[in-house]
């Protein structure tokens, strides 16, 4: 999931169209992938209602997010829509009867708390039109949230692979309006497009379904702060992004935090 900065700042794209071909390449590599392994029968199977709503939910995350930082700063978006894990889990332990232990929800904060370290705990509140884009976040994180519980209730007999196939689809119908009106794509950017299709769409999206499909949402959302960690790292090998010793505790924690509830629920 976090090669996708990689991938955008390397195409030089609008982040509208990023996010459409992301999910629209991926669905079509989802078809190869499926025509490959001699599976194609499973793209013609209706996938459900869940499914859909987890395409939707993934366009919505993204939107959202892309909107959220044209009114407030990138580090209080994110910090509000990593909250969806948390949102996620306790909604799990309440409705799903996951539970969550207190080690495990002490993991949890932990893992949030060392994003907060990341980011050096530096959150602008004076941006003007501050409150639209905590509200266009929060909207993001909801979207999140719901991506990952609704994966954790789609029947068992709706194969792993049709899920990825028709949320990747989904997801980019739902995002096409936005091309109408996003600015032309460079024609230098269209490998890249490609590989984001590839690497964070199709890679990316059947490994969270079919990890969606075995993890509780706690455990699940808990490995899920590696991502910030990893486009931390990108920045710091591929873009010369200094880090501080602050955010490197930061993601040690997250790393930490991330294999020691994996471990408690092996």
């Amino acid at each position: 999931m976090g090669t996708i900065g990689v991938f955008s700042r390397k195409s030089g794209a609008g982040a509208e169209s990023v996010a459409f071909f992301r999910l629209l390449f991926g669905t079509g590599f989802t078809l190869l992938f499926l025509l490959f392994t001699r599976k194609s029968r499973l793209a013609r199977q209706w996938p459900g209602w869940a499914v859909l709503a987890g395409g939707a939910s993934l366009a919505g995350f993204v939107v959202f997010y892309i909107k959220s930082m044209a009114y407030t700063t990138m580090a209080n978006a994110v910090m509000m829509i990593y909250l969806a894990p948390i949102a996620a889990s306790v909604y799990a332990h309440f409705f799903l009867h996951e539970r969550i232990s207190a080690r495990g929800m002490l993991l949890m904060l932990l893992a949030l708390f060392g994003f907060a370290m990341m980011l050096e705990f530096r959150l602008d509140f004076a941006h003007s039109g501050q409150m639209t884009g905590l509200m266009l976040a929060m909207a993001s994180m909801v979207c999140y949230a719901a991506y990952i519980l609704v994966n954790r209730i789609v029947p068992e007999h709706v194969h792993v692979y049709n899920r990825a196939l028709y949320q990747l689809f989904i997801g980019a119908m739902v995002l096409l309006p936005l091309q109408f009106f996003a600015p032309a794509v460079p024609a230098s950017a269209w490998p890249w497009l490609v590989g984001a299709g590839f690497l964070p769409g199709f890679l990316a999206i059947l490994c969270a379904v079919v990890a969606l499909s075995r993890l509780p949402a706690a455990t699940f959302g808990t490995l899920a702060y590696c991502e910030p960690v990893a486009v931390m790292l990108f920045g710091w090998f591929l873009f010369q992004e200094q880090l501080s010793p602050l955010q490197f505790g930061g993601a040690t924690l997250i790393i930490a935090s991330g294999i020691t509830k994996a471990r408690l629920d092996a």
